[in-house]
């Protein structure tokens, strides 16, 4: 194979993973996702016994559900779809790091003013940063397709 064949190839692989999306359907799916996750969530303020299982449940069943949303086509998917998620996805990594740069010290400033005692610095957590992400880059991108 020659190396114009290989880039050609490589290229062609690149471009279909950048291309894809999940059926519409999958839009649906991730939204039922999503709420059933938040539910799961949201139960443990009711009821104090909940198992550490029944949270990374949650937690994890909103990662996926909202990753399938995110990934799903529109009902009419073109150009300008295209290039409004890619928009909405670079916007979205921007602030994640912003966020995960600047949180940290936040969350450190505010807890040594209200605790004379002090609290350590301490890192966001992986589910944290990620949901924040997925999160800016839905409102990101449902706001843009909104104002075309």
């Amino acid at each position: 194979m020659s190396k114009i064949n290989h880039v050609e190839c490589e290229r062609n692989r690149l471009n279909r993973l950048i291309g894809f999306r999940l059926p519409h359907l999958y839009q649906r799916l991730g939204w039922i996702v999503s709420i059933a996750a938040l539910l799961i969530i949201f139960s443990r303020l009711v009821t104090a016994e909940q198992p550490e299982v029944l949270r990374e449940i949650g937690r994890k069943g909103l990662l996926i559900g909202m990753l399938l949303i995110s990934l799903s086509k529109d009902k009419e998917e073109d150009e300008l779809t295209d290039k409004l998620r890619a928009q909405s996805y670079a916007l979205a990594f921007i602030i994640g790091v912003v966020y995960t740069l600047v949180m940290p010290l936040v969350d450190f400033g505010v807890s040594n003013a209200l605790k004379p005692e002090g609290e350590s610095f301490k890192d966001l957590g992986d589910f944290q940063v990620l949901v924040f992400m997925l999160m800016i880059q839905l409102m990101f991108y449902y706001t843009l397709k909104r104002a075309r």
